[in-house]
């Protein structure tokens, strides 16, 4: 027997344990695009800290503060993670305005 061929997944039987896999679909589904939202408003406010647009980029931090936030009261992430990203986003768009206001 070769031991090359791919392991197949086993079908649940029981009623329980089908609901669990239809709802591990949707939560899946959920949690994927909570992810792509928190990665796409972090790349918004480091777009608008490069481009060096001061006010933009204050404005862009403080709306993906609450979407930080959010994903981080869901579970998605750990609050430190959060954490960690909201500081150094904050010290990018304060170091922009310091070097905005020299």
């Amino acid at each position: 027997m070769a031991t090359t061929t791919k392991a197949k997944k086993k079908t649940v039987r029981l009623a329980s344990g089908l609901k669990r896999a239809r709802q591990n679909v949707k939560l899946n589904a959920h949690n994927t695009s909570l992810r792509s939202k928190f990665r796409t408003v972090i790349k918004n406010v480091q777009k608008a800290v490069l481009s060096g647009d001061k006010d933009k980029a204050a404005e862009l931090y403080k709306s993906a503060q609450g979407v930080i936030d959010s994903v981080a009261d869901k579970g998605l992430f750990h609050k430190n993670k959060a954490a960690r990203h909201k500081s150094r986003l904050s010290a990018k768009v304060k170091a922009l305005s310091a070097v905005a206001s020299a």
